[in-house]
């Protein structure tokens, strides 16, 4: 898995069983906060949660049905998505005998069909609802305020310093930056 603290790694593990036992579905735990596109789970961990071959999955792989992520290393390493994907893609070609050609058709619109009902929802939402944060690659990703994040923020304390920058040609330039860390 990827470097998580072991709470968070068994939130994640419970997730993919729950996925896997149909408990429960992406839009809900999406809904909950937790990241389903990180990559935290190894093929090992997959084909035991899934009783799938490994194999099967680096044959996925190549086919382009299920494509992890890479380590730097080039390992794969699977997402909640992946593992979802994975789940229907089982039971789309064993229990309903779809090709796999159709499994991917219909794993891309199911995909689609997911993604339209978070917007939906999203857009039902009162402004200001969601919060933005910046993961360790850099990327910017929009997240839900939840009462984890009220109370994350309660500790929170923010200090933003006006930074001069006087150059020859303009004494009056001003830029800011925001520093943010939690006080425990």
């Amino acid at each position: 898995m990827a470097a998580l603290d072991q709470q968070m790694r068994n939130v994640y593990l419970a997730c993919a069983r729950a996925l896997v036992a149909s408990e429960t579905n992406l839009d809900h735990i999406d809904d909950r906060g937790i990241d389903i596109n990180l990559p935290v789970f190894s093929v090992g961990q997959v084909a035991q949660l899934a009783d799938i071959h490994p194999q099967t999955l680096r044959q996925y792989d190549r086919l382009g049905l299920i494509v992890p992520d890479r380590t730097e290393g080039g390992a794969r390493r699977y997402s909640l998505r992946d593992i979802d994907r994975l789940y229907q893609a089982q039971h789309l070609s064993q229990d309903e005998s779809i090709n796999i050609a159709g499994v991917s058709r219909i794993l891309d619109l199911a995909e689609e069909n997911r993604q339209l009902r978070r917007q939906i929802r999203r857009m039902r939402k009162p402004e200001g609802s969601n919060i933005f944060e910046a993961r360790v690659n850099g990327e910017v990703v929009e997240v839900e305020r939840t009462g984890h994040s009220q109370v994350w923020h309660r500790q929170t304390s923010v200090y933003v310093e006006e930074l001069s920058h006087h150059s020859k040609s303009d004494t009056h330039s001003m830029s800011k930056s925001l520093v943010v860390w939690g006080l425990h």
